[in-house]
């Protein structure tokens, strides 16, 4: 453990500075809605769900039942089942932690986890669950702070949940420049496009996933063939 914690750690730094600022302005949201930072706690610790969280507070504030709560919650998130057919064979292999590791399967612990080379000398199943609660304890340290911080000190919020797409496009850049191919990635930004064009923006999440999951499983061996041209030409012109 003494060795994969910092390693862990070092991977999950673009996270760290996104979950706290992140937590923080929901926190502040929940706080403006009449909630205590206990209540920003329990919520980031149970639900853990991102930009869901987000939407449950107008459905707190509401009083919304939790049927409907509960199905918003399931279409909000239903893209994790996307990303984690990714990880089935190895979630299984870790035991005690293979629960765990699919409730944390939050956007950005599922970048991190794809793009992550673990050295030989480290194992890779405790690097994962390492990243995985790492990054749920800054979202629960950066919403109770917002919270804390909304109870002590008033001042305009308007705005702060952009935060959340300031974070994806770090990640998205960050992933970019790592990439061997970048098909995958200029692939996903067509197909939203084109998509949030036809469909519009309350529906068109779920049917890219779906295109694009299948375009790239179709690609794949293209894909991974151009990957390694890739890495030839960078060593030939080395």
């Amino acid at each position: 453990m003494k060795k994969e914690l910092p390693f862990a750690v070092r991977q999950t730094i673009p996270v760290l500075c996104g979950y706290l600022f992140l937590g923080i302005a929901f926190g502040l949201l929940l706080q403006k809605a009449g909630f205590s930072s206990v209540w920003a706690f329990v919520i980031s610790l149970i639900v853990y769900a991102g930009s869901m969280q987000f939407v449950l507070v107008g459905f707190l504030a509401a009083g919304t039942p939790i049927v409907t709560v509960a199905l918003m919650t399931l279409i909000v998130n239903s893209r994790h089942l996307f990303y984690g057919l990714t990880f089935i064979r190895k979630f299984k292999e870790m035991g005690k932690q293979y629960f765990y590791m699919i409730f944390s399967l939050t956007d950005e612990t599922y970048s991190v986890l794809c793009s992550v080379k673990v050295p030989e000398a480290l194992d890779e199943k405790r690097v994962m669950f390492l990243i995985a609660v790492l990054n749920q304890s800054y979202w629960i340290t950066g919403s109770v702070l917002g919270a804390l911080i909304g109870e002590n000190i008033k001042f305009p919020s308007q705005g702060i949940e952009f935060a959340m797409t300031a974070l994806f496009i770090v990640i998205y850049l960050e992933q970019w420049k790592e990439s061997k191919s970048h098909i995958p990635a200029i692939t996903g930004i067509i197909v939203s496009l084109l998509l949030l064009i036809l469909t519009g923006p309350s529906v068109f999440l779920l049917p890219s996933l779906f295109v694009i999951s299948l375009f790239l499983i179709i690609s794949r061996k293209k894909i991974e063939e151009n990957e390694v041209k890739t890495e030839i030409d960078k060593e030939t012109a080395l």
